[in-house]
């Protein structure tokens, strides 16, 4: 399990997150509420970071993943990045103190106000996406009377073999654009008093465990850059993205980061461009757990639930995709097993956390950890049914601190007034 969730381990029969119980956590902070561990964010961190070595790059983590400014601190402090999707993940990198030159911009749907904020801020670049955005950036570079660095974000067409809804690098998804329609626009930026082409960019899916796609798509991406070099356009940064998968089971084996590397080293090697990584689940999810606990046992014929106070405005990961999150008890125990449902308080039916799971038997009282929810778990969180969200805490040692307070009732309507 330690290789999976490094710093999580069972001591004296408790749950343990580095040297402080979770049961501590729960009782002292009430639940729900996500744990994170600074020394795992390291280890993932480093275990990615690491397999890079052989060539200039840079790790931009997905603030997307996990936005907490704290957990951003611990990553700036390793000399992480940042890949940004919105004018607010960018405010949060920079108050996080991440180098702006470390920060890049993407996503289909940025607003010119995003934009010009981006740009007076001086990131690194902006990964457009299509003919229009290119043309807005262009617009608001002219109003600030300064060059507009960018990349292109175009889609390789390689299938990463996911979940649809988080693979994008197929011709039908909505991002990127062709090489063709990239290719125009290139040679329009070069041409234009102010914009700056500076790099290419490609973000194949999210969750992707066959590193040979990576490899398929870098190629292709490297082809259409000697392209560019013909005509004159100097790619300085090769934006490979993230998306590499983590383990949600503990009987998987993990896939090491080396094997990306294998698959897009030599290929940025060839082109002596510095290479950017986007990675953001990889680092964080296993790096973070859901504590819950259960409120009620409900049995019928041939069926129980274990009805938790985390629900799918929560943790939306399990309703949203049909997603696997494994369930452990703070408390370690042997014996009776059950198969149950574990589901929410949320007026859904879809409102599940786990379906038809064996678990240990479990009694009302007890808690539980949602495991690998350390990305895409409280980003997503809502106040659906007017419900406060989870506190956030962050454990470094034998210390722990809460890093964003739980809500209030009051601060449910704190914007209706």
């Amino acid at each position: 399990m330690r290789e999976i969730y490094p710093k999580l381990e069972y001591r004296g029969g408790e749950l343990h997150f580095e040297d402080v119980s979770l049961r501590k956590i729960a009782e002292s902070i009430g639940t729900p509420v996500y744990v994170y561990s600074r020394g795992a964010l390291e280890y993932w961190f480093r275990e990615f970071d690491t397999a890079f070595s052989e060539v200039p790059h840079t790790t931009c983590f997905a603030v997307k993943s996990n936005s907490n400014v704290h957990v951003l601190k611990a990553l700036k402090e390793m000399e992480a990045g940042a890949d940004t999707v919105s004018m607010g993940e960018i405010f949060r990198a920079l108050t996080a103190g991440i180098d702006p030159k470390k920060i890049v911009f993407a996503g289909v749907g940025k607003r010119e106000d995003e934009l010009l904020f981006a740009l007076e801020k001086g990131i690194l670049m902006v990964n457009v996406e299509s003919e229009g955005e290119l043309r807005t950036l262009e617009k608001v570079a002219e109003k600030l009377r300064k060059r507009a660095p960018f990349a292109i974000r175009v889609n390789p067409d390689v299938n990463p073999k996911t979940h649809p809804y988080i693979s994008t690098g197929l011709k039908e998804a909505k991002f990127g654009i062709t090489f063709e329609k990239a290719l125009e626009l290139y040679r329009y930026a070069k041409e234009s008093r102010w914009l700056k082409p500076l790099g290419i960019h490609f973000h194949i899916g999210s969750q992707i465990t066959d590193t040979a796609v990576f490899g398929e798509a870098a190629r292709k991406v490297a082809r259409f850059v000697r392209e560019l070099h013909s005509i004159g356009v100097e790619i300085e940064f090769f934006d490979a993205g993230g998306g590499l998968g983590i383990n949600y089971r503990p009987d998987e084996k993990v896939i090491p980061s080396k094997r990306l590397a294998d698959e897009v080293v030599p290929v940025v090697r060839e082109l002596g461009c510095h290479l950017i990584l986007e990675p953001g689940r990889r680092i964080s999810g296993n790096a973070g757990v859901l504590i819950t606990k259960v409120l009620y046992v409900k049995k019928r014929e041939n069926k129980t639930f274990y009805i938790v106070d985390a629900g799918m405005n929560d943790i939306a990961r399990p309703a949203l995709y049909g997603a696997y999150h494994h369930i452990v008890p703070l408390t370690e125990r042997e014996g009776k097993r059950e198969v149950a449902d574990v589901v929410g308080p949320i007026c859904e039916t879809g409102d599940v956390i786990a379906k038809e799971r064996e678990l240990p038997s479990l009694k009302e009282g007890d808690y539980i950890a949602v495991l690998s929810a350390g990305a895409y778990g409280f980003t997503m969180a809502s106040n659906y049914n007017s419900r406060p969200r989870p506190a956030e805490v962050m454990v470094e040692g034998k210390d722990f601190r809460v890093i964003r307070q739980r809500e209030t009732l009051s601060d449910l309507m704190a914007r209706e007034f």
